[in-house]
């Protein structure tokens, strides 16, 4: 399932998954992120998954590029018994305070707001990864009707709890971060609790995203509570 393994410096392993973007090929990097990490084999000191491609880290006084490589490909991921995901609801509010480019959208897609919004809710998404930011969920894959390229002049600031869409993704921004999404709404939710050591993540790789459609009111009623 690993197409290649080469060093990547001199503590880390680099497995190569292919080039596509795609469901089926991140579902066996996770796979395999999860299976080491539940095995939690000698020397590995941290695993990074993404879209096709997996680098674990490894501590040379416990193991060595070697020695790893053979572990992996001792791996019986076929016959592994799967990891369930976790299939989630978050709430979105697309008040014109929230939706930053909503505008933009209508312009370049020739869609109004109603219609981009009921294209967006009716799919459910897949999380390929988190990353960027910590507990960022980068969540694909959109309706191609609504893909498009980010934003020439990113944002110095893109408010926390921001949507974004940027070709076949939609993202969450965990903290106020610079980013050059296209911002359609927010979630009042907390994706990411840094105070939380076992569980700080709401979306882990694997997980399946619905969202569905809140007022501001209610929108402010979660936010404060």
């Amino acid at each position: 399932m690993i197409k290649n393994i080469v060093n990547l410096g001199d503590a880390a392993i680099y497995c190569d998954f292919g080039n596509e973007v795609d469901k089926e090929t991140n579902l066996k990097v996770i796979k395999y992120f999860k299976n080491i990490k539940d095995k939690n084999l000698k020397g590995v000191t941290n695993l990074s998954p993404s879209y096709n491609k997996l680098i674990i880290t490894f501590d040379l006084n416990e193991t060595s590029f070697d020695k790893l490589s053979l572990d992996l490909s001792n791996l019986d991921i076929e016959n592994e018994i799967e990891n369930k995901c976790q299939k989630i609801n978050i709430p979105l509010c697309f008040d014109d305070e929230y939706s930053l480019d909503i505008p933009r959208l209508e312009k370049k897609l020739s869609k109004s707001k109603n219609e981009l919004i009921k294209i967006f809710l009716s799919k459910t998404y897949f999380c390929y990864m988190t990353g960027f930011i910590a507990g960022m969920p980068f969540l694909g894959d959109l309706n191609k009707s609504i893909m498009l390229d980010r934003l020439e002049t990113p944002r110095v600031k893109v408010p926390k709890g921001s949507v974004g869409l940027t070709e076949q993704f939609c993202n969450i921004y965990t903290f106020e971060s610079p980013g050059g999404w296209n911002i359609i709404g927010n979630t009042p939710i907390k994706i990411f609790n840094s105070l939380s050591l076992s569980k700080p993540n709401l979306i882990n790789p694997g997980d399946e995203v619905s969202f569905y459609e809140i007022n501001k009111k209610e929108y402010l009623k979660v936010y404060n509570e």
